[in-house]
């Protein structure tokens, strides 16, 4: 059985204390200690006067906005809608990036100062989970909303330790994409799959990037400078002969097994004969720069959301991107995949855990509000009763069939960042021929098992 898996950061979050010991700053810190404390009972007492009870949403930049807008605006829009359904719930936002967000969430955890709730991805919010940090959203996973998503990789990547902690909003697969033009002037269109979910085996692929080199053409970068897009990469090694990156129990990492070794001695042989780029100076970002700007044929690196956000340069150097899932020995591929979705902290609060579920279920499955939330992170509902959201756009269509190729999602186990740091050094070591494939991936596999003990 194929599939691809990989490993989430279990981070060990330990709480800090702070306690006065004197000197000459005690008694600053002890006033301001004071004044926060007082400020905090003013508003415990304002809400409890009210009636009303606030929570606060931590929003990374996924929902589109408007380019003369500021960030933060349509998630605005979303809480004065909820709030005038909810009178006695109130809402603050703060916007965070990917770039410093994930390290604010962590020290907010520490300092007991974190949101009720967060719109982010299984890979981080599992870990939270596994940190006892999370409330369980167990009855949200109604027997006829499981029916309605009916995709057990997906809600499993919701769950840790049998139960969900994740509520997913949206989702979409990781693939590739061809330059239309430059393979048809290669005569290479016969070698690609257009009809239904337009897969396509090994033996298929390297027939185009053979004919692509005789025509001049560039292939792709086997990109690995970094961690940047890595998901690609492990995801095309996988599926060129039927490999998987860790067992059926998901305990040990596999990627060396023979459907490995041979991909990546394959790899390295199509490098060699220059139907594909060493990458060893590009990351997933750079990869699909060069593929938009027409210096390479193909990338495997793409996805709706990447469509979208290169549409105009595709468009201004003449570009059509065909989108394909990735290559297979059998023609039957595993696709990685992001899904998007919210959790709740549990910050001791009963009535805050329960206007954070309420907030939730109107993000989700309003029945205005949750398909335009689907449409605003450009990728497709985890219900299938939504329907089609993009009024039959084609390549949406597409994209959205991929679903059912979706392998078990690996970023939710344990020692996952740590293992990142070890895949990009493997390919590079192989494709400028420092290591031979099975050594380079024994050398691996090493590596990542004991990421999987220090994270535990």
């Amino acid at each position: 059985m194929k599939k691809i898996l990989s490993l989430g950061l279990a981070t060990a979050l330990a709480a800090s204390a702070l306690a006065g010991c004197g000197g000459s700053k005690a008694p600053e810190t002890t006033a301001a200690a004071t004044t926060k404390a007082a400020e905090t009972a003013e508003t415990a007492k304002a809400e409890a006067t009210s009636g009303d009870t606030t929570i606060t949403w931590w929003a990374f930049p996924t929902f589109a906005q408007d380019a003369d807008k500021p960030a933060g605006t349509y998630e605005q829009e979303i809480i004065n809608a909820f709030e005038a359904k909810n009178p006695d719930i109130k809402v603050k936002l703060e916007t965070i990036d990917f770039t410093s967000g994930p390290e604010k969430i962590t020290a907010a955890i520490q300092t007991g100062t974190i949101c009720d709730v967060l719109f982010d991805a299984p890979g981080r919010i599992i870990s939270y989970a596994k940190s006892g940090k999370l409330v369980k959203l167990d009855d949200m996973f109604t027997d006829d909303f499981v029916k309605d998503v009916n995709n057990d990789a997906l809600l499993n990547a919701c769950k840790a330790d049998g139960s969900y902690y994740m509520y997913p909003l949206s989702t979409a697969a990781f693939f590739m994409a061809v330059n239309k033009g430059y393979l048809e002037d290669a005569g290479a269109m016969d070698c690609i799959n257009l009809e239904g979910d337009r897969t396509w085996t090994t033996d298929q692929f390297e027939q185009m990037m053979e004919k692509l080199n005789a025509k001049g053409y560039n292939g792709g970068t086997v990109f690995c400078s970094g961690q940047g897009g890595d998901q690609g990469t492990r995801a095309f090694v996988a599926n060129l002969y039927d490999s998987s990156i860790t067992n059926d129990d998901i305990t040990e990492y596999t990627i060396n097994d023979e459907g490995g070794v041979k991909a990546m001695t394959k790899i390295k042989e199509w490098v060699d004969k220059g139907y594909m780029l060493n990458g060893s100076s590009y990351n997933g970002g750079e990869d699909v720069d060069q593929f938009a700007a027409g210096n390479t044929a193909f990338t495997t690196l793409w996805s709706p959301g990447l469509a979208s956000q290169r549409t105009e340069t595709l468009k201004e150097n003449g570009i059509e991107a065909i989108a394909l899932p990735f290559p297979s020995e059998d023609g039957t591929p595993a696709l990685e995949y992001l899904v998007n979705g919210f959790c709740v902290f549990d910050n001791g609060d009963a009535a805050r855990a329960e206007a954070s579920r309420k907030f939730i279920d109107f993000l989700c499955n309003d029945s205005e509000w949750g398909p335009k939330n689907v449409v605003k992170t450009n990728v497709f509902p985890v219900r299938s009763s939504m329907g089609d959201l993009y009024n039959g756009d084609a390549d949406m269509k597409f994209y959205s069939s991929l679903t059912k190729y979706y392998s078990p999602y690996y970023n939710t186990i344990d020692g996952f960042a740590e293992m990142r740091t070890y895949w990009f050094p493997m390919l590079q070591a192989v494709l400028n021929g420092d290591a031979e494939p099975k050594a380079a991936l024994d050398d691996f596999v090493k590596n990542a098992d004991e990421a999987i003990k220090n994270a535990q």
